[in-house]
Order: structure tokens, then sequence, then C-alpha cells
């Protein structure tokens, strides 16, 4: 049965910039969605401590070919570093604000982040067909050429969204309209 999987970046929650929206909107279309509250903070928020809450999924058997995956900000990192880890296909992938090997946030930031780094970020490719990257060209934590590496390295699609910030609440995306023909 396809479903869908809604991850949350750093020091964020299920219930925060766009994803409640988007939670509410697939579930109006009949869509199964899970949207897991993964630890956050720093000694809290790691690639360990993500992964096992992840891998229960993957063990209920939820996680799969008929799977879309979407992430954003350090999500799309965790999400290619699971998946190529443990060698699972999945349907589709959908990244926003994604960055890998990206120091200079702050330190927090940095801290809680660099766990999730990936070395071999285009080997994600072998375990979806299609991986769209969203992006915007003024986000005021990840650079702008950071954002577009990343989504030339991974994307099947790369779509460009001008000045709208890490898209997130704070850039004023409470809705995010523009992911709706990709779902």
């Amino acid at each position: 049965m396809e479903n869908y999987f809604l991850i949350h970046g750093s020091f964020s929650s299920p219930y925060s910039n766009w994803l409640p929206w988007l939670h509410e909107f697939l579930e109006s279309e009949k869509k199964s969605v899970y949207v897991p509250q993964f630890p956050t903070g720093v000694g809290y928020q790691n690639y360990d401590n993500w992964s096992k809450l992840l891998k229960y999924y993957l063990d209920l058997g939820l996680i799969n070919e008929n799977t879309t995956i979407i992430g954003h900000s350090i999500a799309p990192a965790f999400i290619s570093k699971f998946l190529i880890e443990n060698k699972i296909k999945v349907k589709k992938l959908i990244f926003v604000c994604g960055f890998n090997n990206y120091f200079g946030i702050d330190e927090e930031y940095d801290t809680v982040n660099k766990t999730m780094y990936v070395d071999n970020l285009s080997d994600v490719r072998k375990y979806s067909n299609e991986i769209i990257c969203f992006y915007s060209d003024n986000d005021p934590y990840v650079k702008y050429e950071t954002e577009k590496e990343f989504a030339r390295t991974v994307g099947t699609e790369e779509i460009l969204i001008p000045g709208a910030g890490h898209i997130n609440l704070e850039s004023g995306y409470d809705t995010f309209e523009d992911i709706v023909p990709y779902l």
C-alpha cells in the first residue's frame, strides 16, 4: 500500500513549518501518512537515535517500494544515509533545502547535524528512481551553492524557488503548495 513519511529537520518537530498542513492534505487525499517525532537537541539528535526510530517503521514493513519520503533541512542527508546503509528502495524522495557536509550554521546546529552527513551521497540514487529537490537562493542557514550542489548530486529534478529562505515557517511557509504536483 502506498504511504508517505514526513521527516522534520534539526530542532524541529512534526508540528512545525508546513508539515502539519502537508499531513492534513495527504490524509484528505486518503493517503497513509507517518510523521515521526525524532529526538532533537544537543546530546539527543544524532544519526543513531534517528535511525533507531526509522528502523522501527522499517521493521513493521512500512518503508518499502511504495513509500514516498519527504524531508526538510537535515532530513534529506539523514534519509539518504539511512536508505544507503540499509539498502532500502523507496518509490520517491522529495527533499526540501537539503544539504550534506556543511558546517557554518552555528555550533549547536553543526554539532547535531554532523552525524547525519554521508560520504557516498550519490549512492542514494540506487534506492529511488525519482528524487525531487526543492531549494532557495536566499536560505539564511545554508548557502545557496551548498543546497544546489546537494540537489545536483542526488536529484532527478531540481526546483529553485527564488526568495523562499529556508522554506520554513520563518520564511512564511506554513503551507507549501509548490510540492503538491510532485506528490
